[in-house]
């Protein structure tokens, strides 16, 4: 059997503890899948005396996370420390520079410095692996970068935070409004005390920057996602969707277009009858849409130590095998400058729900200006119960369904609406995603 494979673990949160007790558990049987043992050399994070509920008084312990990076005393560097900055990008670019391999679950660090770090994982002849920064559990990298080669994909979208599909869940299980389940996630601990990066729609994006790249090889560009959060979603546009059939999920969505490759992360209605509509809690789900295989939908737990630990493993035990493999499939070299579609082009349904003020003409008024933009309605409908601000302005919801059409329509003909003077509040737009 080969010499064992030297691990250094920087952070000892959930995921990285987990990562311990999961190479422990799982000592032998990763010895035999890869040929060699894999074992913990060195260890690091903030409090060297924290109790942390496992005896880790085996391990070398180093203060400084670059330090690690480049003992000699490893040959494999797992950086559990989060953060696109120091000091998690300085201890992986130490490491890669001190040749050695890096296994990662920092999704910020690598939709912004992904590439660089990835050339000189190339340069250097080491691995790159991030299974897990995207879907905790799910195995989509090894899937889009690897299993579909023989594939053309045409798109790639999913529910990829797993704080805000617990919260729209909630929302629709039991008639919560938004405060209410963001308030009720943060006691569970599934939001953080600040939850703008997650309910922001942040988080999703910079998941979706790393599965762009791997799904159409191109570069990573964070910046040219378009990202709205579900802070706006009330449980009328909730009810709403059901009684079309239809859930709302946050989803991050790129697909190919003739203007180029779009990528978007907003709330979205999808068809109750579609399997990512039925992911519910903090699950995530990706679907993969290709020439050949058609329709992939991968399901599991986003999130957690042990799923997320998982991840982290299987990354490392491909270093032990010498499994060997571009990090986003192509070599960066040879990935394609990403040509963005800009949301504006975005063709599809929309759902949007106004508060009209109960004056004659002020329906005649909102759909003469919604065919002044070629937008053509597939249903109207007036709902009952508007929120207080609406009842104090004698207004009443209403709900219209478009066919497909142009983002930048939609938005002309809502400026020319609120213009007007015949609604009562901000309209809501949501986006249909039909299969």
């Amino acid at each position: 059997m080969l010499p064992p494979l030297r691990v250094g673990i920087a952070g000892l949160g959930t995921v990285g503890l987990a990562v311990v007790r999961l190479l422990h558990r799982r000592a032998s049987a990763l010895a035999a899948m890869t040929g060699r043992p894999i074992a913990i050399a060195g260890i690091c994070a903030k409090e060297r005396g924290k109790n942390r509920g496992i005896d880790l008084a085996s391990f070398r312990w180093y203060d400084d996370a670059a330090e690690l990076a480049v003992s000699p005393e490893i040959d494999c560097f797992v950086e559990l420390i989060g953060g696109a900055e120091a000091p998690a990008r300085t201890a992986v670019e130490a490491a890669l520079n001190a040749g050695k391999s890096v296994v990662t679950a920092n999704k910020a660090m690598l939709a912004q410095h992904g590439l660089a770090l990835a050339k000189r994982a190339e340069e250097k002849g080491v691995a790159l692996g991030f299974e897990a920064s995207v879907a905790g559990g799910i195995p989509i990298v090894k899937t889009l970068r690897e299993a579909l080669a023989g594939n053309t994909i045409e798109r790639v979208y999913g529910i990829l935070n797993g704080t805000c599909n617990y919260i729209l869940s909630r929302m629709e299980a039991e008639g919560l409004s938004f405060a209410e389940c963001l308030k009720e996630a943060q006691r569970l601990g599934y939001a953080e005390a600040d939850p703008s990066f997650d309910i922001g729609g942040y988080d999703t994006a910079h998941k979706l920057a790393i599965l762009t790249a791997l799904a159409f090889g191109t570069t990573i560009d964070p910046d040219a996602i378009a990202i709205e959060g579900i802070e706006s979603i009330t449980p009328a546009d909730i009810e709403a969707a059901a009684d079309l059939g239809y859930r709302i999920k946050l989803l991050g969505v790129a697909n190919r277009t003739d203007a180029g490759i779009e990528q978007r992360v907003h709330p979205s209605m999808v068809p109750r009858s579609s399997a990512i509509a039925q992911v519910m809690g903090v699950t995530n789900a990706v679907t993969i849409d290709a020439d050949a295989i058609h329709e992939l939908t991968l399901i599991g737990p986003g999130a957690g130590g042990e799923a997320t630990a998982s991840a982290v493993v299987a990354d490392i035990a491909d270093i032990a095998r010498g499994t060997h493999i571009a990090p986003f499939g192509l070599p960066v070299a040879s990935l394609a400058p990403l040509d963005r579609a800009p949301l504006q082009m975005h063709q599809g349904g929309y759902y949007i729900r106004l508060y009209v003020y109960d004056r004659p003409g002020a329906a005649a008024a909102i759909a003469t200006r919604m065919a002044e933009c070629d937008i053509s309605l597939e249903s109207i409908m007036q709902r009952r119960g508007p929120g207080e601000k609406a009842k104090q302005a004698e207004a009443v919801p209403v709900i219209l369904i478009t066919h497909a059409t142009y983002e930048k329509m939609i938005h002309q003909a809502l400026e020319a609406v609120v213009k007007d003077g015949f609604i009562a509040e901000k309209p809501q737009v949501i986006r249909i995603e039909r299969d």
